[in-house]
Parts: structure tokens; C-alpha cells; sequence
């Protein structure tokens, strides 16, 4: 095997604009504004960018997908799938962008560079209507997956610790995202 920089690469997939297909990219977002990771995970915002992503899984030695899958259960129902249930589920039904993932492992795989630890957590999507909100039931189910994807790199032995909170630090009730305020600076009265 090659060169493995990465011991964990954490995934976030999907589509900001059709609505659940976002909830990779939310969950990778809120795992980076709430969590610090230790050296050797690497966690990023892969969009839909599909084989542009191979050296990223090339270079990992473990792989924690976060993506919409689509499955039998109701709309934010947990799905959890590991190692060689992860391709074939993928390329059969599950995944939102299953050609797109089907095509990243295949050609993992035959360049030799599959991650030896390979798992897939997401939720069942409600709609994937163009909308930039997630639905409902999966922003009510988002912090829960979120923890899932920490319990996992802890059990790979990555595990993250929780961000100090700083002044300045508010809660979006639209979206229960937290942004920092921006610092505001005021002119000063020139004394007489």
C-alpha cells in the first residue's frame, strides 16, 4: 500500500441546494464549528465533487462518509453501513449520489488504495427539492447524527474534543447553526 497521511478522513457529501441532499455538508459544517480533531483526521466539505475526491480517499488510511442514503425507513432514519456493505449499497440504492460514490471506491479500489476502515452514516432524506434548507425531520435529527460521526472517530481512535464557547458566539434559531458576530468598531467622538 501507498503513502497514508490521513488516518481518518471524514466526508461530507452532498448537494447545498436540494435540500436533504445537504445534510453531508451540514453535518461536516457543524462538526467544524463545534469540535477540534486531533493530528491525522482530516475532515472536509466534498460537495458534490465525486472523482475529484479519490486522492483524499487514496491518502486515508480510515473513511467516515456523511451523506443522505436513501432507505426504506421514515425520513431521518439513522443508516449505518461498514466496509464491503458500503459499495454495493451504493451502487444499488442508498446514497443520493450513488454513481458519484460508486465510481470514487471503484477507483480506490483499483488503484490499490481502498481505506482499510470504510463506514457510511447518514440519514433517509425527506426531499430533495431545490431548497437550501434541510427538511424537518432531518434538521431535527442533525445534531444526532452529528454525534454518531464523533462516537465513531472515537472508537477508530480520533476522537474530537468539544470547542470552548467565546463571547460573541450566538444560535441561529432559523437553522440552530451557531456564527460569530461580526466585531463592530465605532468612530469615537473626537474630544472638544
Amino acid at each position: 500500500m501507498g503513502y497514508r497521511p490521513i488516518g481518518l478522513l471524514i466526508l461530507g457529501l452532498g448537494n447545498l441546494l436540494c435540500e436533504d441532499d445537504g445534510l453531508g455538508v451540514a453535518a461536516v459544517r457543524r462538526l467544524q464549528e463545534r469540535y477540534d480533531f486531533p493530528e491525522g483526521v482530516s475532515v472536509l466539505d466534498g460537495g458534490t465533487l465525486g472523482l475529484g475526491l479519490l486522492p483524499y480517499i487514496e491518502d486515508a488510511e480510515r473513511v467516515i462518509l456523511i451523506d443522505a442514503i436513501r432507505d426504506e425507513g421514515p425520513a431521518g432514519s439513522f443508516v449505518r453501513l461498514t466496509g464491503d456493505d458500503v459499495g454495493p449499497a451504493v451502487a444499488n440504492r442508498l446514497s443520493v449520489h450513488q454513481v458519484g460514490v460508486v465510481d470514487l471506491l471503484d477507483a480506490a479500489r483499483w488503484t490499490g488504495h481502498l481505506p482499510e476502515a470504510l463506514i457510511l452514516l447518514g440519514l433517509v432524506p425527506q426531499s430533495l427539492e431545490l431548497s437550501v434548507d434541510l427538511s424537518p425531520p432531518l434538521l431535527a435529527r442533525l445534531d444526532d447524527l452529528v454525534e454518531r460521526v464523533v462516537e465513531e472517530a472515537r472508537q477508530l481512535g480520533y476522537g474530537p474534543s468539544p470547542r470552548k464557547t467565546a463571547a460573541g458566539v450566538i444560535r441561529s434559531r432559523r437553522n440552530e447553526t451557531r456564527y460569530p458576530l461580526q466585531q463592530q468598531t465605532r468612530p469615537r467622538r473626537r474630544s472638544s
